[in-house]
């Protein structure tokens, strides 16, 4: 037979308290209930908290436990004790009565912790504990830097019935979300994280800012980047071009001379801040299609006019 250390099972020492016995019981039940609990062998140590509590809780029983087993007892393995047949948690092959009386105890236990019909929910817990901290992301666009915007988020939470135990659910939330609000950046909605326990207050939730990618725009912080593509002939003369900007289109003086790769800086006209984020305009020639014969023909003019190769500095 194997000896079982009730207060081992528990966590707690042989002075504890009922107080402390109770919160330990509840807070292990919580974390090895089979229907929630991801740990290995959740389900057998759920029932050897249960077991031990069933013992600890009764002040008959916790006694003549105490006086059975009391130190300096302290082996894991050891011989029948004088009188078998109470139920101090030992194993045997045939459980006397007072074992089927603990069984039918710790059957009352679970009807607790399951929410089943006969279960009396407990008149005062006694636990208070703050709720945890939640933690997650919040898209948005570019755009709405800008302006702002509002949006709805959905998350899992918990809630807990009357018997302490915890509910899976899904909540929706909207939000607003201020202009400025740059990749990375976090929001902070008190007391809407996880609920606590009892008459605890709930934990805070933070929302994370990211900024969905766009099919014009580059974002680097609060500096936004785009290309302007230029004919080599409008970049090497200069010109005007309508550009668009996250806050609208604007008219942008491209100056004589231009090369690929030059950027034109727009100054705070980036992600609004303290201080904005600037807008950069980044010049990329292209060259025109070949359709046509006096397209061809042009082409070669050009290269008959300019003794110039690109790859002249180069090694091959």
């Amino acid at each position: 037979m194997k000896f079982k250390d009730h207060y081992e099972t528990l966590g707690v020492p042989r002075n504890a308290t009922q107080e402390a016995i109770k919160n330990a019981y509840r807070k292990l039940a919580r974390k090895y209930h089979p229907d929630v609990s991801r740990e290995m062998y959740a389900e057998i140590r759920f029932k050897e908290v249960g077991e031990a509590y069933a013992i600890l809780k009764d002040s008959s029983k916790r006694q003549a436990y105490d006086h059975e087993y009391r130190p300096p007892f302290t082996r894991r393995e050891a011989p029948p004790p004088p009188q078998a047949n109470r139920d101090y948690g030992f194993d045997s092959r045939e459980a006397p009565p007072a074992a089927k009386r603990t069984e039918e105890h710790f059957s009352n236990i679970l009807d607790e912790m399951m929410g089943r019909p006969n279960a009396a929910p407990p008149k005062n817990r006694g636990i208070h504990i703050h709720g945890s901290d939640q933690h997650a992301k919040v898209q948005i666009d570019l755009e709405d830097t800008y302006h702002g915007t509002a949006c709805n988020v959905s998350m899992p939470t918990y809630t807990t019935d009357d018997y302490g135990m915890p509910i899976v659910s899904k909540r929706t939330l909207k939000v607003s979300i201020p202009k400025g609000m740059r990749a990375g950046q976090t929001l902070r909605l008190a007391g809407q994280g996880f609920p606590g326990t009892g008459e605890g207050k709930a934990g805070d939730l933070y929302l994370e800012v990211v900024i969905r990618p766009h099919r014009r725009y580059r974002v680097d912080g609060r500096d936004i980047y785009f290309d302007v593509p230029l004919t080599a002939h409008l970049a090497e003369h200069g010109t005007v071009v309508n550009v668009p900007t996250p806050d609208g289109s604007i008219q942008l003086a491209i100056p004589a001379g231009s090369t690929a790769g030059r950027k034109l800086r727009l100054k705070g006209r980036g992600i609004p801040g303290d201080p904005a984020g600037d807008l950069y305009a980044v010049i990329t020639k292209v060259a025109p299609p070949v359709h046509t014969v006096v397209a061809q023909k042009a082409y070669r003019a050009l290269k008959a006019a300019f003794d110039f190769s690109p790859r002249v500095n180069s090694d091959r």
